[in-house]
């Protein structure tokens, strides 16, 4: 009778822990098919290039649609493996870590699960910001040549200067010089033209806000003669008398329709009627025939 009981029992346990490990196999099998899925989807990558400004990247990285893990699995810095705590909902991508040095280049690759996407909160810290200070701006004569020359210190990222004249009552761009975005002293120049009389020069940059940061002007007081044009009713072609000059032609609507430099203006394709004319630092009018 005991030995029967006995049997029973050992068959119960038996049955049970069979019981227990079937469902530990389908729990590991589920989690296994749930985490093999997760890496089912196709990979994507964010890439975020610019250039190191002393700041750091930050990242919100959702969880998988899943449910299963973070978003992002690997970020990698110019080609080097974060060392950064990624498994969390928001990070940060220390930049300090590789060394860089103010200006230089930076490639951050994101890598993450196609069915999520993570999102780089602050990728502005990357492009270079208008910082630059003048320390000295003056126009010199070199030989037939007028120079403006500047110095600058203090930049913190690569941006076009642009060179700006006052002529007419505006600031117009008379060209551009790349700058190096770098700590300085920069020394810069740019061949301009001074028309007749009292001249202001000044430089500026945009950066990615929009917002322009300028120079002081630098005032220049040219001996070059004033210029004249004729005639003030004209066919095919106005000259200026005095030498070349930059110069601008609108209609009567405040149309820019002409502009150049030289010491004459081709009238051709210009329709009959007035026109306004910006020239050396004045404007005039003439009747188109």
């Amino acid at each position: 009778m005991n030995f029967t009981r006995n049997v029973i029992i050992l068959r119960a346990k038996f049955a049970y822990r069979t019981q227990l490990s079937m469902m530990s196999y389908r729990s590991l099998f589920t989690l296994l098919v749930l985490f093999l899925a997760s890496f089912g989807v196709k990979s994507q990558v964010i890439l975020v290039e610019g250039n190191y400004q002393g700041k750091n990247l930050y990242v919100q990285n959702p969880f998988a649609s899943n449910g299963i893990g973070f978003c992002v699995y690997e970020v990698r810095v110019n080609d080097q493996v974060s060392i950064d705590e990624i498994a969390s909902s928001a990070f940060e991508i220390d930049l300090r870590n590789y060394k860089l040095n103010p200006g230089d280049k930076v490639e951050v690759k994101i890598f993450h699960k196609g069915d999520c996407k993570p999102k780089v909160l602050n990728p502005e810290v990357l492009k270079p910001k208008s910082t630059f200070e003048v320390t000295t701006m003056d126009v010199k004569k070199e030989g037939n040549d007028y120079i403006l020359k500047w110095q600058t210190r203090n930049e913190s990222g690569k941006l076009t200067y642009i060179v700006e004249q006052f002529r007419w009552n505006k600031w117009v761009k008379v060209g551009e010089v790349d700058g190096t975005g770098l700590g300085g002293p920069n020394d810069y120049s740019f061949k301009v033209v001074p028309h007749s009389g009292q001249n202001q020069f000044r430089v500026k940059q945009v950066d990615y806000t929009g917002q322009p940061r300028v120079s002081r002007a630098a005032p220049y007081t040219s001996p070059t003669p004033e210029i004249k044009f004729e005639p003030v009713k004209a066919d095919k072609e106005i000259t200026f008398i005095g030498g070349e000059t930059m110069y601008e032609i609108y209609d009567q609507f405040g149309n820019i329709v002409k502009k150049g430099f030289g010491g004459k203006i081709d009238l051709n394709g210009l329709a009959r009627g007035g026109y306004f004319l910006n020239y050396d630092n004045k404007t005039g009018e003439f009747f188109k025939r």
